[in-house]
């Protein structure tokens, strides 16, 4: 009688673990992409690149994204990721949008009047609400559009890394 209590309490450890585990990763997720800016992207000029943008449950073959629900952005953030080094001051303004399949685009992130010469830069939300309906559908794609205070010498690689923040939908 006793290992049957013991085994039920460690059961119920196990599975409370497992959920609360899963909470943790499941509060706050990461989707990025590559933005490249050639040389020969014009100054004072809007120009917008799109791509897909990949989390860690793509990475892994899996989506569990209807497991979670109220989801918003809760951090973006540009790198220079060029081989050659480089900063963000040939940058004049950027915006970052999101939608997936079936989706309408949405704004996230933007940044005015850059006046950076670092390597990294934290945008300025555009928290407009829940964007469960984006997140869970597939291929979430990103679309930047930035601006540039003048002609890059080299072609310049960034990174945009967008976290988002949910709860476990139960």
């Amino acid at each position: 009688m006793k290992n049957m209590i013991l085994t039920a309490m460690v059961a119920s450890a196990a599975l409370v673990s497992c959920g609360t585990v899963q909470s943790l990763v499941q509060n706050t997720f990461p989707y990025t992409t590559n933005v490249l800016i050639s040389t020969g992207v014009p100054a004072d000029k809007e120009v917008s690149s799109t791509a897909t943008a990949t989390n860690v449950q793509t990475w892994f073959g899996g989506n569990n994204n209807a497991q979670i629900k109220d989801v918003r952005i809760s951090d973006a953030k540009i790198s220079v990721v060029s081989p050659s080094g480089g900063n963000l001051s040939a940058l004049k303004s950027i915006k970052v949008f999101i939608s997936s399949s079936g989706t309408k685009e949405r704004l996230v992130a933007s940044r005015s009047s850059i006046s950076t010469d670092g390597a990294s830069l934290n945008l300025d939300l555009n928290d407009t609400g829940f964007l469960d309906e984006v997140v869970k559908s597939s291929g979430v794609t990103v679309r930047t559009v930035y601006e540039l205070k003048n002609q890059t010498s080299s072609d310049m690689n960034l990174k945009i890394a967008l976290n988002f923040s949910s709860v476990p939908a139960k």
